[in-house]
């Protein structure tokens, strides 16, 4: 099997050298790396270019999905591996890959995880983030119908008959295309193929993006309520749900007594409770000083994403737009 590692990138010279380097250093022989640049305006196609990988370039800046599209047609491998510029893949991260894509033609794609670390420490919310996420990859590993695009190997016959990503999914393309994919082909998320991220340093800009792509995902999940992975898992979800219920129940004590004040007491401790597993994860990885952070930061995020399902929810209900903004793509009614 051909593997054509594809990277598309806008503004992330950074991390994109790390990116280019561990690449070209995967132990699976045949592999070719293409950078799609999407009309950067930073140094990012200089970089590319010194590392002697062949770039293609957008007409115009489209976004990932498309950029990832615009990629696979510039490319012949019979697995198409999407790359994100801000992920530094393990050295054997093609090689398992591919073992996983032999080993079962069931399935279609196979996602990686990523390391519990990021890739530059900048900021505490960045190691929040790297925490978070890997504890949620490692705990959905297996058969999933989502899919994680920033380390993904898709056959290439499955992406095409796919007709690729939604190009104007921005940022809901994980999901988005995860269950086009996962109605007829299985997804495979595993640790054996891995890769550290540059996450977000700046945790206004986590919250941003996780509101927008909690409430775009809502019309999918709506419609296909066995999906799982992502936002939508569990516990998780009930967590997120049960920390906005404990916020919006604080006024109480204060206009009926103080007595009330064991709602929202109790609502958090059920939260709390929800996520008890990743606190444990966090306390072993960083010690207790960072989990009282974190766990700060955590009950901000989950009263966030409850919030963009909320929205979502009531956006779903008016505006029939909002319903079928999916539509059009293969796989969808």
């Amino acid at each position: 099997m051909k593997v054509s590692v594809i990277v598309p990138n806008y503004n992330y010279a950074r991390p994109l050298e790390e990116c280019l380097r561990a690449a070209l250093a995967q132990t699976y022989p045949d592999t070719e790396v293409v950078v799609v640049d999407d009309c950067s305006t930073d140094d990012s196609p200089r970089v590319a270019e010194s590392f002697g990988v062949r770039v293609v370039r957008t007409p115009r800046n489209v976004g990932a999905p498309a950029a990832r599209n615009h990629g696979a047609e510039h490319t012949d491998g019979d697995v198409v591996m999407f790359v994100d510029s801000d992920v530094a893949l393990a050295p054997d991260a093609v090689a398992q890959a591919v073992a996983a894509l032999r080993a079962d033609d069931s399935v279609g794609a196979v996602c990686g995880i990523y390391d519990p670390d990021p890739m530059f420490v900048d900021s505490l919310a960045e190691q929040y983030r790297g925490l978070q996420l890997h504890y949620w990859q490692k705990e959905d590993e297996g058969h999933i119908t989502t899919s994680y695009t920033a380390i993904l190997a898709v056959r290439r016959e499955v992406f095409t008959a796919l007709g690729g990503f939604h190009p104007t999914m921005r940022h809901t393309d994980n999901a988005e295309f995860g269950a086009r994919l996962s109605l007829n082909h299985r997804i495979l998320l595993t640790s054996a193929v891995r890769g550290r991220h540059d996450f977000d340093d700046n945790l206004r800009m986590v919250l941003r993006k996780m509101f927008t792509r909690a409430r775009l995902t809502i019309p999918i999940y709506l419609r296909r309520p066995e999906l799982n992975g992502g936002l939508s898992g569990g516990p998780r979800a009930y967590a997120s749900l049960i920390t906005l219920a404990a916020l919006a129940t604080v006024p109480l004590p204060l206009l009926f007594g103080p007595a009330l004040a064991a709602v929202p007491a109790g609502a958090l401790a059920v939260a709390l409770v929800c996520d008890r597993g990743l606190f444990r994860f966090v306390r072993r990885h960083r010690g207790p000083v960072f989990l009282g952070y974190f766990m700060g930061v955590h009950m901000i995020v989950n009263a966030t994403v409850a919030a963009a399902a909320v929205a979502g929810g009531a956006q779903w209900v008016l505006s029939r737009r909002f319903r079928r903004m999916y539509d059009g793509m293969p796989g969808w009614a």
